[in-house]
């Protein structure tokens, strides 16, 4: 039997993961069976002082946090918003942001998180596909145009109230009573950063975030006081959902976060508020560890520096453990259904260190027909745990493609697990440069490229040519204070100390200050892409 929910504008939302198992889960204390405002205000009730967010404003403590959320919520409920509804919020990192998405999962709505950014034709393209009914943004040049958003009827900001957009400040004409709402429902929809050609969209269920998912975070934590998590990408990113449901409604922990990512202000973070992670992506790691030592620095308190959305180079980590003094662990983890450390995390086999969690996920790897292959053989990554999605959303197509029968996720990835049972992810099935026939994979190439002292980082792309089809360019940000290596001290490093292949050496060379990063803080490859084909078309 499958479980169904369908929002008030006729968007249907089904569980793939058959309700016995589901249940098993639950039975197992894998998951909570509670929504997550209710664990969250059971932390309100429990420590009241404690500080809930640490932002640009300053510090905000549970209780100051829940007055905020069951205000949006009761203007919310006014609306008439509530259960089976899907409501997007479109805001930069920060208290807002938090108190926002928390009060949708009050009413008992759906979270569509999605960060700010230039043009409107994604966030359209994601609000029409969902039926959103209505919007949150900080400012009404935030929002979206309504012309072709039949569904779309509210828009709620925190500025200043206008004839098309009703105000958050505004008072509530009576307070906010919460109720319970079934944990199995959906919670958040979560938007892929858009590897695919439109990003998309999965719906997780309360359980499925404050269950299997912070069980992940939780299992980062060495210690028995209240995790203090610096976020460094969007809270409305996948990556980012570490935050408000899993950091603060289901752990109870203290959220910090940047409005916009910044190395210089991250490292001033670090130093004076003391987290005991970090979460971001390589790139954003790499760049505070490049940053110059300050005269107050002690990262006694950092237990760990987080790596996840994608590849983490040697390099990346052992500046980082160089910096921080203290374990780099890379998490693999996917919009789609997947968490689970990797063998990349350096630890020893028999710490723990890449075996998947059955409290998260299961992972398995298969063929191209769907069945299992042994330890050390390369396949497809599948996942199925208590922090399964339910569904893509409005995308039975994509349904089709990733999800199996029995609702294991089929992520697109190629890995491996090896005789420890250690998970070793090797890059998008996908994600591949076509050479005169000749598939190349572009990660492989990277993480033999970023072992070289002069490189910091790293992306391969491919470039078209007429008479192969591609051509594949490697994009590098230098080392501060190393000299530049050329392409070809690049190639004879890359083939006499790596052992590459010579048919897999990239043939062109792009040098960047700095690498463009999407929305998510993950570097962006469709831009390198355009810039190598642009800079290297006169050496083709």
């Amino acid at each position: 039997m499958r479980a169904g929910w369908t929002s008030n504008a006729g968007v249907e939302i089904r569980d793939l993961v058959p309700a016995p198992v589901r249940r098993a889960w639950v039975e197992q204390g894998h998951c909570p069976d509670r929504d997550l405002y209710t664990l969250f205000s059971g932390h309100v009730k429990r420590h009241p002082g404690r500080t809930a967010v640490i932002d640009s404003a300053g510090a905000l403590d549970y209780a100051g946090l829940d007055a905020r959320v069951r205000h949006i919520a009761a203007r919310l409920a006014e609306r008439g918003l509530g259960e089976r509804d899907i409501i997007a919020v479109r805001m930069p990192n920060g208290r807002d942001a938090v108190a926002a998405e928390l009060a949708v999962a009050a009413v008992g709505a759906v979270a569509l998180p999605y960060p700010p950014g230039h043009g409107s034709r994604g966030p359209v393209s994601l609000l029409a596909r969902a039926r959103a009914r209505a919007v949150i943004v900080t400012h009404l040049s935030d929002a979206v145009p309504r012309a072709h958003l039949p569904h779309l009827e509210a828009v709620f900001t925190f500025g200043e109230g206008r004839r098309t957009a009703q105000s958050l400040a505004a008072p509530a004409r009576q307070p906010f009573v919460p109720r319970p709402v079934d944990p199995e429902a959906p919670a958040r929809i979560l938007v892929s950063s858009g590897s695919e050609a439109e990003p998309k969209m999965v719906a997780y269920s309360h359980n499925a975030m404050a269950g299997g998912r912070a069980t992940y975070v939780r299992a980062l934590h060495d210690g028995d006081g209240a995790m203090r998590n610096l976020v460094l990408v969007p809270l409305a990113s996948s990556f980012g959902s570490c935050g408000t449901s899993v950091t603060l409604a289901a752990l109870g922990g203290t959220l910090l976060v940047q409005e916009s990512f910044d190395p210089a202000a991250a490292l001033r973070m670090i130093v004076e508020h003391r987290p005991t992670h970090v979460f971001g992506v390589p790139t954003m790691l790499h760049r505070i560890a490049e940053q110059p030592p300050t005269s107050r620095e002690d990262f006694t308190g950092l237990q760990a520096v987080v790596s996840s959305g994608a590849a983490l180079p040697d390099a990346t980590a052992e500046v980082c453990r160089d910096r921080f003094g203290g374990p780099v662990i890379s998490v693999y983890g996917s919009s789609d259904g997947v968490n689970c450390h990797t063998a990349a995390t350096g630890l020893r086999p028999e710490a723990g260190s890449g075996l998947p969690d059955s409290a998260v996920a299961r992972i398995r790897i298969t063929d191209d027909t769907g069945a299992p292959v042994s330890a050390g053989q390369p396949g497809e990554i599948c996942a199925r745990g208590p922090m399964t999605p339910l569904c893509y959303v409005a995308d039975p197509d994509l349904d089709a493609r990733y999800r199996t029968s029995t609702g294991w996720v089929r992520t697109g990835d190629c890995g491996l697990l090896d005789e420890h049972g250690r998970l070793h992810v090797l890059g998008r099935i996908k994600e591949i440069v076509v050479r005169g026939g000749y598939n190349i994979s572009p990660a492989e190439v990277e993480r033999e490229l970023s072992a070289h002292a002069a490189v910091a980082e790293v992306a391969c792309v491919g470039v078209p040519d007429p008479e192969l089809g591609e051509r594949l360019c490697a994009c590098v940000r230098e080392t501060p204070g190393a000299p530049a290596p050329g392409l070809r001290e690049l190639t004879v490093f890359l083939e006499s100390q790596r052992g590459l292949e010579r048919r897999k050496l990239p043939e062109l060379l792009l040098r960047v200050r700095e690498m463009p990063l999407g929305p998510s803080g993950k570097i962006c490859r469709r831009t390198l892409a355009l810039l190598a084909a642009r800079e290297t078309s006169d050496i083709r």
